[in-house]
């Protein structure tokens, strides 16, 4: 017999912060903001071409601030009659766009890097222009720290992903910041802040497929890891009445795991103990699982010799 009708609804999606996502968001684009218009006044002032390019990198960050306060409210929302398993793949959406958007970001550093290696800056840059770019770094650095931690807590792959993009702008201003150096210091070793931009573009390059290549896994309908998989049939085994499990799937939507899963119980079992067996185990993976938010259950009768069951595995009697 089976029981395909006992799900759980899906919950919010592993239990996100939504203000504390909104808040350190709406954070990143006030300074991002005020970042952008200081280095590139800074960067005129102290006639420095590099913090000029940077301030406008800086402008690219408010883009993914935008798409997450946008798409927060949509990926955690409830499931409904048009999307019954929830909306987390929204959050895989955002997670890929962010991370394409930062290697975009990277091949264009990489490419002025490598299309101006040989020019020469006609003008002295200024102190000011390095101090912005330090102070770019410094405020970046700190506020990737921040946002990080909240996409952390809050299991949102969207928002760590936003969290990189903080650091990728970072990391971007550091050669800006030595070219100024040098060109104020020693002008004949510009060339070295190009090349510093390669490297940059390399490791933001490298940042960017560790975002993207989860997100694009997912849309494609990867399956959780052999260790998630091994984790669920440990819980479902030490389920009491569950005398083996196997068609084991388990698929991650946003932030949240969907499961469904077979599991045999003795044939005598009447219809209303296996309801309650199944509503167990859904309630052990929702309670001890690692982040399921909706699961599926399929009660059979226990077959010793394992007919119809394929090679289910067996709890140790």
């Amino acid at each position: 017999m089976s029981d395909p009708g006992t799900s759980l609804p899906p919950s919010d999606p592993a239990g996100q912060d939504d203000h504390g996502i909104r808040r350190v968001t709406w954070v990143g684009l006030v300074v991002n903001v005020l970042l952008s218009a200081g280095k590139l006044l800074a960067g005129w002032a102290g006639a420095s071409q590099a913090v000029v390019a940077d301030a406008f990198h800086s402008f690219s960050d408010l883009s993914t601030d935008v798409a997450v306060l946008v798409g927060v409210r949509y990926w955690t929302a409830p499931a409904d009659k048009t999307h019954p398993y929830g909306h987390g793949k929204i959050e895989t959406i955002v997670t890929a766009s962010i991370g394409l958007a930062l290697a975009i970001v990277a091949v264009g550093i990489g490419y002025n890097a490598l299309a101006t290696l040989h020019d020469q800056d006609a003008a002295r840059p200024k102190g000011v222009a390095f101090l912005a770019a330090v102070a770019s770094i410094l405020l970046k650095e700190l506020l990737y720290r921040w946002t990080v931690v909240v996409g952390r807590r809050a299991k949102s792959p969207a928002v760590v992903a936003n969290a990189w993009h903080h650091r990728s702008d970072a990391l971007s201003s550091v050669p800006a910041a030595a070219a100024v150096a040098v060109a104020i210091f020693v002008p004949t070793w510009g060339f070295i802040d190009h090349v510093g931009a390669i490297v940059v573009s390399l490791f933001i390059l490298r940042a960017a497929w560790t975002i993207t290549a989860p997100a694009l896994g997912e849309l494609a309908e990867r399956s959780a890891s052999g260790d998630v998989r091994d984790q669920i049939e440990r819980i479902v085994l030490d389920t009491p009445a569950v005398r083996s499990t196997h068609a084991i799937r388990a698929r991650y939507v946003g932030s949240g795991l969907q499961v469904d899963l077979h599991i045999q119980v003795d044939p005598q079992m009447s219809v209303l103990d296996g309801h309650e067996v199944a509503r167990q185990v859904r309630r052990r993976l929702t309670d001890q699982g690692p982040d399921v938010t909706d699961v599926i259950v399929h009660l059979e009768p226990y077959l010793p010799d394992g007919a119809d069951a394929g090679t289910p595995a067996r709890k140790e009697e």
